[in-house]
């Protein structure tokens, strides 16, 4: 199996790291090959954090170069916009139709920009979905991230069952329950 390139993009607290122990971990669990990558933004809370995850028979570096992603995972429109340039011609954006002002909008310095998932559409195959609702909805807005993952998992060769095992045994043991919910809703849109 040629290696396969996960890319997760989001700003600090929104659980990209904790998405990627997810994926790495299924990975590992499915018998592959797994290198894993962090690059955090200048602040710990709000900077851009993007994390990659490569898996295969044999993956010799963990870096997704730009135009080899299979499936980018962006936790926020802009963030989406700003790494889509690393998907494959054929690769699959999933977004979290979301935003959140980066400093220098909300300093007053730039505007945030309209349109991006209409511009995003016309270049890639974008699934959308607004996983901070859908989290509320579910009573725990911060479980949008493994809404987000569901929608992403149906592009790769994992069952529902061995994703569950990987929850269980990543996120805290008092959360499992709404992230495994969370991960349904998503792995269902």
């Amino acid at each position: 199996m040629a290696a396969k390139n996960i890319m997760i993009v989001g700003v600090g607290g929104q659980g990209t790291l904790l998405t990627s122990r997810i994926l790495g971990g299924i990975a590992l669990q499915g018998g592959y090959d797994v290198k894993l990558s962090e690059v955090h933004g200048m602040a710990q809370r709000g900077g851009s954090v993007v994390t990659f995850v490569r898996y295969g028979e044999d993956v010799a570096e963990p870096i997704v170069e730009e135009g080899q992603a299979d499936v980018l995972i962006a936790f926020e429109r802009l963030e989406a916009l700003r790494y889509a340039h690393f998907l494959k011609p054929d690769g699959a954006l999933v977004v979290n139709d979301w935003r959140i002002d980066p400093m220098p909008v909300v300093i007053g310095a730039a505007e945030y920009p309209e349109g991006i998932l209409e511009g995003l559409e016309k270049e890639y195959k974008v699934y959308a979905v607004n996983a901070t609702e859908e989290a509320k909805k579910l009573g725990n807005s911060r479980t949008f991230n493994l809404i987000v993952l569901g929608v992403a998992a149906q592009h790769m060769d994992f069952t529902k069952e061995q994703w569950y095992e990987v929850i269980e045994r990543t996120v805290p043991p008092k959360t499992v329950e709404i992230n495994k919910k969370a991960f349904d809703v998503g792995y269902t849109l």
